[in-house]
């Protein structure tokens, strides 16, 4: 079965405008106020896998990080993997999983956005630990800390910078990755940017699925930087 098969057939907007003059805007109220329902509806799945995803890979990049930290000859084939799988381009990877998970489905988008976040989120959380100065190690460790200890109550609070950064590249980078679901039907905001074009170029549902992708890219990244503003007060000190 070939992987054309597993796409779904584009939607039919409420118009289809012709392909230019003034009845096809760049940016329509009508357009919004007729499919309001359905542009909550991508929305609110875009925000909804975007925070999935970034949830499951930081559950398992923060792990693999501390084990490449622990065990340094790791290091290498972790950061390797993850290298690996994030430099499959997003089409190929999904004609792979498609037919293999045996239907179009979320799993079939979160596993590959997922797969794309681990590089960015290892790498950063990695290099966070490495930066953790060998004073404040041998410190914890003279007040007792066993590796653990000092793994969670030192050195993962001093990498807590490295990573928020890294979730804020995943975040954003992941925003960006959800539309290339639009593909197999399961794109959030992707689907009213494809189904533009799909649409005799309906250039309103274009502008509108755009506009709010990158709205919601910068509403998360400033809401990770406020976040990490609130979980390292000792940045704001020494910045100060």
């Amino acid at each position: 079965m070939s992987f054309l098969s597993w796409v779904p057939a584009a939607s039919t907007p409420l118009a289809a405008p012709a392909d230019d003059g003034p009845g096809n805007p760049w940016f329509s109220w009508q357009y919004v106020t007729d499919n309001a329902g359905t542009i909550l509806t991508k929305l609110g799945f875009h925000v909804g896998i975007t925070l999935e995803t970034v949830v499951i890979a930081l559950l398992v990049a923060v792990p693999l990080a501390v084990v490449a930290y622990w065990i340094r000859p790791l290091t290498g084939p972790i950061l390797a993997l993850s290298g690996v799988l994030y430099t499959i381009p997003s089409l190929a990877l999904l004609a792979l999983l498609a037919p293999l998970l045996g239907a179009t489905n979320r799993a079939t988008v979160l596993i590959a956005l997922v797969l794309y976040a681990l590089l960015l989120l290892i790498r950063n959380a990695l290099t966070g630990l490495t930066q953790v100065p060998s004073e404040v190690r041998d410190a914890a460790a003279g007040m007792g800390y066993g590796r653990f200890g000092r793994l969670w109550h030192v050195e993962l609070p001093l990498a807590l910078p490295g990573i928020i950064t890294g979730l804020r590249l995943a975040t954003v980078s992941t925003v960006a990755l959800v539309t290339i679901g639009a593909i197999i039907g399961q794109g959030g905001l992707g689907d009213l940017i494809m189904g533009g074009f799909w649409n005799n170029f309906y250039r309103a549902e274009i502008t509108t699925g755009t506009v709010l992708c990158v709205g919601l890219a910068l509403i998360l990244d400033l809401a990770l930087v406020g976040l990490g503003r609130l979980l390292t007060p000792w940045s704001r000190r020494r910045v100060a």
